[in-house]
């Protein structure tokens, strides 16, 4: 964080001294990752925080409105670059070809670094993958302004600066579009992409002393824990259910990397009121469906 703000007060004079778009879209995109990075920080120090009366999980799953956030927030910075540059492909203008590709190699020295930082961490957690595709996103930023400026100082061709600030923003754009669908999906307790209801409820079924079972729901508690419920029906005797249930949570840790699971045991044929916690769906008269 401490590097990009340097960074962000260098390239934003520059930008404005060299009339280039390329570096002032770039220090946009930076000043994005220090407002992301500082997102990401805040929830992982939440994130640890032991649950209380009220935040019974704890707030795990601030992890996933920060990685959210970051996701809504780059796409919210390159639509307002894009907006700037189509505006300039009319009117160029002057570019200083030498000083915008001098500016921008040092970005992709502070961006490229800082996401080599989080590159292992993001493939497990959604909300350091966050943190990585921001500064992924400016260091890509940085080596196409690097290579525009070159060309410009070579040529003179200054409608490449808003031309290549239009194409490094699309392409951020196709790669922040699957964290802001994956954000999106834990926000909403969705079934985490790498997990597979039918593989669970296969995997459940097939234990020693299940029957048969229902009410399975699997969601995200923060973007590196996962949550189930689910109700068993089972004919093992009351002493089996211990070994049963800790046979269902270990399979499901070992497997699915489900590591909070909450089991109800049932008899085949339990019947549950309408309309009762854990019961079962009910037609409009009232009997069962």
């Amino acid at each position: 964080m401490g590097l990009n703000v340097a960074y962000i007060v260098a390239e934003t004079v520059w930008g404005i001294l060299a009339h280039s778009l390329s570096l002032l879209s770039d220090a946009g995109h930076n000043l994005s990752d220090v407002l992301g990075l500082g997102a990401a920080w805040l929830a992982h120090s939440l994130a640890r925080r032991a649950p209380s009366a009220r935040f019974t999980y704890g707030l795990k799953r601030s992890t996933i409105l920060s990685a959210l956030g970051n996701a809504v927030l780059l796409l919210l910075v390159t639509g307002g670059i894009i907006w700037e540059a189509v505006t300039r492909l009319a009117n160029p203008g002057e570019v200083a070809g030498r000083v915008v590709m001098l500016v921008a190699a040092g970005g992709i020295l502070v961006n490229g670094g800082t996401a080599l930082l989080f590159m292992r961490g993001g493939k497990d957690d959604l909300n350091l993958r966050g943190a990585f595709l921001h500064m992924a996103a400016d260091a890509l930023m940085s080596l196409a302004v690097v290579v525009t400026g070159f060309i410009i100082m070579m040529t003179g061709w200054t409608i490449l600066d808003p031309i290549v600030s239009l194409i490094v923003c699309f392409t951020i754009i196709f790669g922040t579009w699957s964290l802001l669908r994956a954000s999106l999906d834990m926000a909403l307790d969705g079934v985490p992409e790498q997990i597979s209801l039918d593989e669970v409820s296969a995997a459940l079924r097939s234990l020693d002393g299940v029957e048969d079972l229902h009410h399975l729901h699997v969601w995200s508690l923060s973007t590196t824990e996962t949550a189930l419920t689910v109700h068993l029906v089972s004919e093992a005797p009351l002493p089996a259910h211990d070994a049963l249930l800790r046979a269902a949570g270990s399979m499901l840790s070992k497997r699915f990397r489900i590591g909070h699971a909450t089991f109800q045991i049932e008899a085949p044929g339990a019947a549950f009121p309408c309309g009762a916690p854990g019961g079962a769906i009910c037609c409009g008269t009232g009997e069962s469906c």
